[in-house]
């Protein structure tokens, strides 16, 4: 049988932090801390995420005098939905560790 698509278990621990976080936005960096993922893993799956319509992405202006605009992001209320249920189907991947053990 067919893995359920974003059933990975890294894309699992970016919906149950998001989950964790909903509904106020977060930063990809507080991503990565949260789960573990280094970059060149967790940008993909947000980008994949927000391309199929359950991340919100938005650019925020730094309040620093210059450092650069980050993104933010929030579930979306069918990136909630899927969050919700590959929680249920598979129970939550907190981080790596707990996702890959």
């Amino acid at each position: 049988m067919p893995r359920l698509p974003n059933s990975s278990p890294h894309t699992r621990a970016v919906l149950h932090s998001l989950l964790g976080t909903y509904p106020a936005p977060t930063y990809g960096y507080d991503l990565s801390k949260a789960t573990e993922l280094k970059s060149g893993t967790l940008y993909p799956i947000l980008q994949r995420l927000h391309e199929q319509g359950y991340l919100d992405a938005q650019w925020e202006d730094s309040t620093h005098a210059g450092k650069p605009p980050r993104h933010i992001y929030r579930l979306t209320e069918a990136g909630l939905k899927l969050a919700r249920e590959r929680k249920d189907a598979t129970g939550p991947a907190r981080s790596l560790k707990g996702a890959l053990t």
